[in-house]
């Protein structure tokens, strides 16, 4: 019997296959060199994944009012409430916020209990916010959500246009798929459009910076110069090319404030170009006019006919490892499950497969909506499964009066204390990766199985089970009386193909009388799978025809005035994951980039009067945050970027999307989350410092503060307008400690407590962050009672005993560190490549790669 169980990762959309090995001292994670999506390769995050695995901060009981209590109390208590609110308000009144962290099992689950039994369309998930505005788009073009591409695509094109996707980051693995493509076939162009310039850029033939928000121009004026179609050879083809007539090579250019000759350098490669591929996600989709700009997109590739052949295509790269999953199960609030829509006949069919009288017949509240509507005091219920919308959604201190005041808040999660699990009635202990059981499915409609392969900790259950016990609770006992995810996801499997005949694109009925050992074994496999229907995408019509959608190119609706002259773009960063409750906790995940940034161009910081590393105030009309300030020529002037990751769990204020206001696309209900208008204020704090402690830390009220995933100790950056002193006195009263003290004319103050000989604190504080290495002082806490001498070199925050300072970490894969890879230059590394052979920087995820190749310049 092998020790080894294959499994998916569950992080970004691409579905890599993973290996979790047994060994003496727990797992060891590899790549799956079997699965087609990665053929073995992961990113520093999915390499990660064996360190996030321990139960510190895990939710292991239920709990009511934030007290432990049994399962069946939990259950109980919280389907009478349900019920009771139900009765009194109807079904309306009570609504699920999902995610694209669930398997598609727990999805299907939670849509049928809501929609198919409650009987309201109200379960929408955090899909909402990254790829709805895909989902509009695919089905106004094809009558179906069907993704027309492969990852396979990539290595058969002639043009990769990547606009709105810093896939270098958000997408490593399938970024390094595209690099060795362009190596093997270097006439291979490769086209960014961004209005910065990310790590994405390092392969670009051409990089677009254009002013933000206008990518559908681009396209709707590359549609005016590709040959036309053949009369009436789709709906909509009058329309939308009489509206691309209008936009010229010079109006276009003006409008993206391009240059002409790059912008018809594009348009000329496209035009040329026998397969081309647009990779697009959350800068084309969270946008006002997102779902707009999915079909210029789209119209470009059918009235070129760079569509259904091998490398070609308009590839929405999902960001979620089940986003997809949950578009097939209909987790989304205006459709049904399997592709199913709000129609009489696609009603009734759902009606006769679940046996229920029923079924919603409208659609439900979108996320923000949804959100709103609690806080008006309509929904008097919400359920969130496995996500954080007090981090996610826009508008966060909206969100948070709103649950604050709702009647009844549940919440499924693995982690104790989130930002959003803090306001719930009912806390339910959900399984994590590892624990899982199910499946899922990615940005190529590859459906994958997650494997557990630890036992379930403390009480914890899977998603699909709480859901089918309160199901049970309410009366449905009959329809959601399953012992195991292979049930369900046969099921599902059934009703993609129920009464379908070719006329759903949606179709694995082909799966659905798998026997539990072959649900098992399932390999990666691409839907539709049936027996008999042919249903690729190059056979798919829907209605007859695909339709071109007549676009008109229209501005975001967030405007630079004096008052807030700054456009703020937010997104994700490297080596962290949503809203980093998995990992946040990772030591080496933390040591690329430590706290939250405010990337700016030279032009903006000149003028107001911030320098690199610096700290800043960023408010918008509907929040505000502290950064640190990065200074660079990748970013356009007037424009700022700020990561969208850190929470209240992480730091103090550091929440991006409390920034964002309520804007959404009319079509898909996404929000405007990339174009923001800030204003930005220097804050030089009376102090900037680090402090690292045995045990927790009490952080006076006005100290910012962000925390650093450190192993063995408290770690936290900090700074404030108070005096350091006083607070860390406080801190050191009536605990027994010695303080040893060391300051500067007020330039610096340093600290350490101790107590039998045992260091318990350490803390450094100057005008400016203090330059100290931590590894030094992570060593301390670790080793035995110093020597004099050592005490006083880790009163300076010096290196001492084995302990070796390497600098700003750079890759994260190997631990390499920004020093180590300039002594290397220095003795002879001139290459990507050699600095690979000796250091092993760049040989994993490749991320590092672009900072490689900065580093040698």
């Amino acid at each position: 019997m092998t020790n080894v169980v294959r499994t998916t990762c569950p992080y970004c959309g691409v579905g890599c296959g993973v290996k979790a090995q047994s060994t003496e001292n727990g797992f060891q994670i590899s790549g799956d060199e079997q699965h087609t999506a990665n053929f073995g390769r992961l990113c520093v995050k999915g390499a990660a994944l064996g360190e996030t695995l321990g139960l510190e901060g895990r939710l292991l009981h239920p709990e009511i009012n934030g007290e432990r209590v049994e399962w069946e109390t939990a259950l109980d208590e919280t389907a009478r409430r349900l019920q009771g609110i139900i009765d009194e308000f109807g079904p309306k009144a009570v609504a699920f916020y999902a995610s694209g962290q669930l398997l598609t099992e727990d999805y299907y689950a939670g849509n049928k209990l809501m929609k198919g039994f409650i009987g309201a369309g109200n379960i929408d998930t955090n899909s909402r916010l990254c790829m709805s505005s895909a989902v509009v788009g695919y089905k106004r073009a094809f009558g179906a959500d069907f993704v027309p591409c492969s990852y396979e695509d990539l290595e058969q094109t002639d043009l990769v246009v990547l606009v709105g996707s810093n896939a270098a980051w958000a997408h490593p693995v399938l970024y390094q798929r595209l690099v060795k493509a362009k190596q093997q076939r270097p006439n291979m162009k490769v086209v960014v459009i961004d209005p910065r310039r990310t790590a994405t850029c390092d392969i670009a033939d051409l990089h677009l910076a254009l002013r933000p928000g206008t990518d559908a121009a681009l396209f709707v004026g590359l549609l005016n110069v590709l040959p036309p179609p053949e009369p009436n050879a789709f709906d909509g083809q009058t329309a939308a090319l009489e509206i691309a007539a209008n936009w010229t090579l010079e109006k276009t250019a003006d409008f993206c404030q391009l240059d002409s000759a790059d912008v018809q350098t594009f348009w000329h490669w496209f035009a040329q170009a026998n397969r081309a591929m647009t990779l697009y996600t959350m800068g084309i989709n969270q946008s006002s006019s997102g779902s707009d700009k999915c079909n210029a997109i789209i119209n470009v590739h059918l009235a070129s006919g760079k569509i259904g052949r091998d490398g070609c295509g308009p590839f929405s790269l999902t960001g979620q490892p089940n986003a997809m999953g949950g578009r097939e199960v209909g987790g989304l609030a205006n459709q049904l499950a399997c592709h199913m829509n709000f129609e009489p006949a696609d009603i009734a069919r759902l009606g006769r497969f679940w046996g229920s009288e029923r079924i919603a017949e409208t659609p439900g509240l979108m996320a923000v909506e949804l959100f709103e509507a609690i806080g008006r005091g309509e929904v008097k219920a919400v359920w969130i499964m496995g996500t954080n919308p007090l981090v996610s959604l826009p508008d966060s201190s909206h969100v948070a009066q709103a649950l604050a005041n709702c009647p009844l808040v549940i919440v499924s999660d693995v982690v104790r204390e989130t930002d959003t699990s803090r306001f719930a009635t009912v806390k339910f202990p959900a399984l994590a990766w590892g624990e899982k059981n199910g499946t899922v499915t990615n940005s190529e409609r590859r459906i994958s199985r997650q494997r557990a392969f630890l036992p379930a900790p403390g009480e914890a259950r899977a998603d699909w089970w709480i859901i089918s016990q309160i199901a049970q609770r309410l009366g449905y006992g009959e329809a959601f009386n399953w012992q195991h995810s292979h049930e369900i996801f046969c099921e599902h499997a059934a009703l993609s193909g129920y009464e379908n005949n070719g006329t759903r694109a949606f179709d694995i009925s082909g799966l659905a009388t798998l026997d539990r050992e072959q649900y098992d074994a399932l390999e990666p496999v691409r839907w539709p799978v049936t027996s008999t229907i042919n249903s690729t995408f190059k056979s798919w019509r829907a209605n007859g025809k695909f339709q071109l959608l007549p676009v008109e190119p229209a501005l975001p609706q967030a405007n630079a005035d004096h008052y807030y002259p700054l456009i703020l773009n937010s997104g994700r960063i490297r080596d962290q994951w949503h809203t980093m409750t998995r990992t946040g906790n990772v030591p080496r995940l933390m040591q690329h980039i430590s706290m939250p940034f405010l990337e700016i161009h030279p032009q903006d910081a000149k003028r107001y009067g911030v320098t690199q590393n610096s700290l800043v105030r960023v408010a918008s009309r509907s929040g505000g945050v502290v950064a640190k300030v990065l200074i660079s020529a990748n970013q356009l002037p007037g424009n700022v970027f700020a990561p969208m990751h850190w929470n209240q769990q992480f730091a103090r204020k550091g929440q991006i999307n409390g920034l964002i206001k309520s804007v959404c696309d009319p079509h898909s209900g996404q929000p405007e989350s990339k174009q923001t208008a800030v204003r930005i204020q220097r804050w030089q704090p009376a102090w900037q410092g680090e402090i690292f402690a045995r045990e927790d830390i009490a952080f006076a009220d006005d100290i910012q503060w962000w925390k650093q995933a450190t192993s063995g100790v408290q770690h936290f950056l900090c700074a404030a307008d108070s005096n350091a002193q006083v607070w860390i006195e406080t801190l050191a009263t009536g605990r027994g400690w010695q303080l040893q003290t060391a300051c500067g004319n007020g330039e610096f103050y340093h600290v350490l407590a101790w107590q039998n000989g045992e260091l318990q604190l350490a803390f450094y504080s100057a005008n400016v962050w203090p330059e100290i290495s931590a590894a030094a002082v992570v060593a301390a806490f670790e080793q035995a009672p110093p020597t004099a001498t050592e005490r006083h070199r880790l009163l300076a925050g010096k290196t001492a005993g084995t302990a070796v300072d390497t600098g700003a970490t750079v890759c994260s894969c190997f631990g390499v560190g920004e020093k180590t890879i300039r002594a290397a230059i220095a003795s002879g590394c001139k290459s990507v490549g050699q600095l690979g052979e000796k250091l092993r920087c760049g040989t994993n995820c490749g991320s590092c790669i672009p900072e490689l190749k900065a580093l040698l310049k």
